[in-house]
């Protein structure tokens, strides 16, 4: 069969773990916890859908140009749950009073631009597949997340998230999902599924850095940095540089995620973990881009985007495999003893995942 019609079976992957919107629910502040359990009721409803859902990728018409630009929709779903909601914006349309749906499309055009830029990458399946979001889902929805076809972002209610889409990071980290989806499309679940957490977060913090034209060592290396809301003691949902350091909150608890192997968290929630390990892989990246410094995207990135597309990256892929093939990868583009791999060697050695034995 040809790999473009080829059956796909996404996950429904939200931003916020659920580890945090456990420890909400149980929050002695009735609305707070109110608030976290529809959450974590919607988004138990929505990834059952999508256990059952098969999205079967439409190949382009043979001839059919694949624009250059993106082709954004945005839609306002007006706090109900039904998608897509009513179109408010499409491609090339001017902006309007609502700045949620500018930063959507902004945001969209952003992670556009930087894989077409960076990696040549025609939108998520290399063939200009056209970008759908919605805005206002729910009411107080805590969460953003690609559910196989499209964005959806939460308002959030204003005391543990505020609206979803000031991070340009969380925009293009959700469709970076969809990115994986098209490639080595990585089991959601174990090392596989915190390696599809993992990759989310690493291009989700390119997209931050590319607009903000930081270099590796400006970069601050948080996923969701400004996200978190007035009540929340903390800087981030996740960060990179510091993996267990982006929050340390009295109700929400301590940011769990490990940075090396040795405190691998051997768990069944949250599908073995994948919001929790992937702080290792992150961890990792975070190494070879300082090691290397400049622009993350140029070499760190081209390394892992070069590893997720190149074809060698199976569906079960665990760390080891992972940090194996880029390090063929940076030989493969960069060739053997440069830069590239030494600090490869140093980032995969510092979090415990040896790429040999």
């Amino acid at each position: 069969m040809d790999a473009s019609l080829a059956p796909r079976h996404p996950v429904f992957c939200t931003v916020v773990p659920p580890h945090l919107l456990d420890r909400a629910a149980r929050s002695r502040d009735a609305r707070r916890a109110d608030l976290a359990q529809r959450t974590l009721e919607r988004d138990s409803l929505l990834r059952t859908r999508r256990r059952v859902t098969t999205v079967r990728a439409v190949a382009p018409a043979l001839g059919a140009p694949v624009p250059d630009g993106p082709e954004r929709t945005l839609y306002d779903a007006h706090h109900l749950t039904r998608l897509p909601g009513k179109k408010v914006r499409g491609e090339g349309d001017p902006a309007g009073e609502d700045v949620t749906v500018n930063r959507a499309y902004a945001g969209l055009g952003a992670t556009y631009e930087l894989f077409l830029k960076a990696f040549g990458r025609r939108s998520m399946d290399d063939s200009g597949l056209p970008l759908d979001a919605t805005v206002h889902y729910g009411e107080e929805y805590n969460n953003a997340f690609w559910d196989g076809r499209q964005m959806v972002f939460g308002d959030g209610d204003g005391d543990l998230f505020l609206d979803f889409t000031v991070a340009v990071d969380v925009i293009g980290h959700e469709l970076a999902h969809g990115v994986t989806q098209y490639t080595a499309n990585l089991e959601y679940y174990g090392q596989s599924g915190a390696l599809n957490e993992s990759m989310s977060d690493v291009f989700g913090s390119l997209i931050k850095q590319y607009t903000l034209e930081q270099t590796a060592q400006e970069a601050d290396w948080l996923i969701g940095a400004g996200l978190l809301g007035p009540s929340v003691t903390g800087v981030a949902l996740r960060s990179m540089k510091a993996p267990g350091t982006a929050y340390d909150d009295d109700e929400l608890g301590k940011d769990p995620q490990p940075a090396t192997m040795d405190d691998y968290v051997e768990t069944r929630r949250d599908n073995g973990g994948v919001h929790i390990n992937s702080g290792i892989p992150n961890h990792a990246f975070y190494i070879v881009a300082t090691e290397l410094g400049g622009k993350a995207w140029e070499r760190a990135g081209q390394v892992w985007y070069d590893t997720l597309t190149g074809g060698r990256l199976t569906p079960d892929a665990d760390f080891r495999d992972f940090a194996r093939l880029s390090a063929a990868a940076a030989v493969a583009r960069y060739g053997d003893g440069g830069a590239e791999h030494r600090a490869l060697q140093k980032a995969w050695s510092a979090v415990g995942v040896p790429l040999v034995g």
